[in-house]
């Protein structure tokens, strides 16, 4: 089958919720994969499903919120799986950590093994905030800890918190595609510890976690870390990343609001994380 590649560029740094709601956006008009780049998304739409002026109109109405440009090419049919796993590389973070897809063999070096098919999801390894947030959990000990993961994407972080030692997981994610892969992610890793669930903040209720990671975007942390801080134990700690080094002291000045301080940070590539708790 011949496939439409388009190839969306952000002419900024977008935040990192553009990279999940872009491609929602596409894929109500056809367009079936996905791969990231840079700033940049390549889109896939089989030819029989191709309506260029409505992609067209699609991709006009996506500048006006953000600012893109966009072109697009037409791909001769080839064998499409390959294609896709040859661009989807498996991750090594701190020698000890490797994630891979199911197609990819595993590497006995690594301490821990996660397998992670993302489809639609976010949270591969790939991306710098993804990378931060491993090696912040490597950096920690897990056993019997109580975690919460909000905006989960594949569900990676919660797994491997649970995979070192966690006693049980709760993934949140608002997106029903992220939602039912990190379910399909969780069973594929043998961690049945992580309870997974479709929705916001609220499925927080009156819930207590020794820690919670949040690797969304600058503006629902801010709107977040209320709740993050109610839902923290006594000396429990907030992992947050999707957000630029700019915004560092914005969400640290947001942080010492609610009474967590700063407990240290990591930055890559323009990309920051930073740990927060009750001291």
């Amino acid at each position: 089958m011949n496939y439409y590649c388009y190839t969306i560029s952000f002419k900024a740094q977008p935040d990192l919720d553009f990279f999940e709601i872009v491609p929602a956006w596409l894929a109500e008009a056809g367009f079936d994969s996905f791969t990231e780049e840079g700033k940049s998304i390549k889109a896939y739409v089989s030819e029989d499903l191709h309506k260029p002026k409505e992609i067209e109109k699609l991709l006009v109405w996506v500048n006006k919120r953000i600012p893109i440009v966009w072109r697009s090419e037409l791909i001769k049919d080839r064998n499409w799986n390959r294609e896709w796993e040859n661009n989807f590389q498996p991750v090594m973070i701190d020698d000890r950590c490797f994630v891979r897809a199911p197609f990819h063999n595993v590497d006995t070096t690594a301490e821990f093994d996660i397998v992670i098919m993302p489809k639609m999801s976010f949270g591969t390894a790939h991306h710098e905030t993804t990378q931060m947030m491993i090696e912040f959990i490597l950096e920690e000990d897990w056993l019997q800890k109580e975690i919460l993961d909000m905006g989960c994407g594949t569900g990676v972080l919660a797994i491997l918190a649970v995979k070192m030692g966690a006693k049980s997981g709760l993934a949140i994610d608002n997106d029903i595609w992220a939602f039912e892969n990190a379910q399909e992610n969780i069973a594929r890793n043998k961690v049945p510890e992580i309870t997974c669930k479709h929705g916001n903040e609220t499925l927080i209720e009156d819930k207590k976690f020794d820690s919670i990671f949040a690797n969304i975007n600058r503006n629902i942390l801010l709107q977040h870390i209320p709740f993050y801080a109610k839902a923290l134990k006594k000396g429990g700690k907030l992992f947050l990343s999707g957000f630029l080094e700019e915004d560092i002291n914005t969400l640290l000045k947001k942080s010492e609001e609610h009474n967590l301080h700063f407990l240290k940070k990591k930055t890559l590539n323009n990309w920051a994380a930073i740990v927060v708790g009750f001291s």
